[in-house]
């Protein structure tokens, strides 16, 4: 059996290399399971991309589509096209695309025109947001695939409600805490520590990325005022994208406590996400690290596709109102913030999981 691995984007990354860490086990067990890496260009910022491969052990690529930068249609061409002459050159057994990001949709729809069957982890996920260019991906997706890996009992019923058979869909868990597990312990304490001299548990760490939070300048600086204002004075670590630097030094948000820093490295960031009081984010991902490593997360947004991150993990959902910070910084700081638990099958063996289904699906 021979796959195509699609990596786009840092969460990407962060996914496949469970897959890959699973199908060399399967190799080294003399099974006849071949990978070709595919990197679609999507993300070319080293922080974003590069150093996934070295921090994770991640082979080079075998390809590399070079698709980065455009408009969301004119990646998305790019990556179409790119995968297409790829297939017609040299064509695969499966293409399997994790997540929801440009590279997942695109990729997954030249293989299933050109008849290749296409596994889709983290599959059935929904925030019911069509704002959202995510959602879109994850439907289109889903719409056209073969098999179906999910990360809860949630996904799969938003899976059999659009019409999935139960022979289709596999709960096998997260392949992102697969890569949290294999690596908490190679985490990297990043310069920022020292020079700021953080402490365990007396600082947070906040990342916002969706336009609706950093787009709208107003709404940003309140967000940030916020934030700072109730923040007990703590250090409150800031990885900014170089767009959303520019908005913020326009705005002339300056606050002592208040540290801007790069977009760091996988191994870096989640040294202070393990060590940090909490946790302020719109990321998806995020979440779920948080959640696997029992630290309070604040999720600025009025919708999650991972909701057992609230209902069983450390998350909570404060929606994009700047009020609604007060009261759960304070709820953070009385000491009643939830402990939060494990959803079931986040046990680190998910690509396991799926190598050993794909391989009684395929080569059967």
């Amino acid at each position: 059996m021979k796959i195509d691995l699609i990596a786009g984007a840092r969460p990407n990354f962060i996914k496949i290399a469970s897959i890959i860490h699973a199908i060399k086990q399967a190799q080294a067990q003399k099974l006849d399971i071949q990978f070709r890496l595919i990197h679609t260009g999507q993300h070319f910022d080293r922080n974003m991309s590069d150093s996934f491969f070295e921090q994770l052990n991640l082979p080079e690529p075998d390809v590399n589509l070079g698709a980065g930068g455009g408009t969301q249609a004119e990646q998305t061409a790019k990556i179409m096209m790119g995968y297409e002459k790829l297939l017609l050159e040299e064509t695969t057994d499966l293409c399997l695309v994790v997540g929801d990001v440009t590279s997942t949709m695109a990729c997954a729809i030249v293989a299933k025109k050109l008849q290749i069957k296409v596994a889709h982890v983290e599959a059935g996920i929904r925030s019911h947001d069509m704002s959202m260019p995510e959602e879109v991906n994850r439907l289109l997706t889903d719409s056209i695939s073969d098999y179906f890996f999910t990360t809860s009992e949630v996904a799969n019923e938003n899976l059999r409600k659009s019409g999935i058979s139960d022979d289709r869909i596999f709960f096998v868990g997260n392949t992102m805490i697969d890569t949290l597990l294999l690596n908490q312990d190679r985490f990297i304490k990043p310069d920022v520590w020292d020079k700021y001299h953080l402490e365990k548990g007396k600082y947070l760490v906040m990342t916002l990325h969706r336009p609706a939070n950093v787009d709208e300048e107003s709404k940003l600086k309140e967000l940030i005022d916020q934030i700072v204002i109730h923040s007990n004075q703590l250090p409150l670590i800031f990885p900014v994208h170089p767009r959303t630097k520019q908005i913020l030094n326009r705005l002339e948000v300056n606050y002592n406590s208040l540290i801007q820093i790069d977009p760091m490295s996988y191994l870096e960031f989640n040294y202070l996400v393990k060590h940090a009081k909490a946790v302020i984010t719109d990321s998806g991902g995020i979440t779920e690290e948080t959640t696997m490593m029992g630290v309070p997360c604040m999720t600025l947004r009025n919708n999650t596709e991972r909701p057992e991150t609230i209902s069983l993990g450390t998350n909570e959902l404060l929606g994009v109102n700047p009020k609604a910070i007060a009261p759960a910084l304070e709820k953070l700081f009385r000491g009643d913030w939830k402990k939060g638990g494990i959803p079931p099958l986040w046990d680190g063996k998910t690509g396991e999981r799926i190598i050993q289904k794909l391989i009684q699906l395929v080569v059967a």
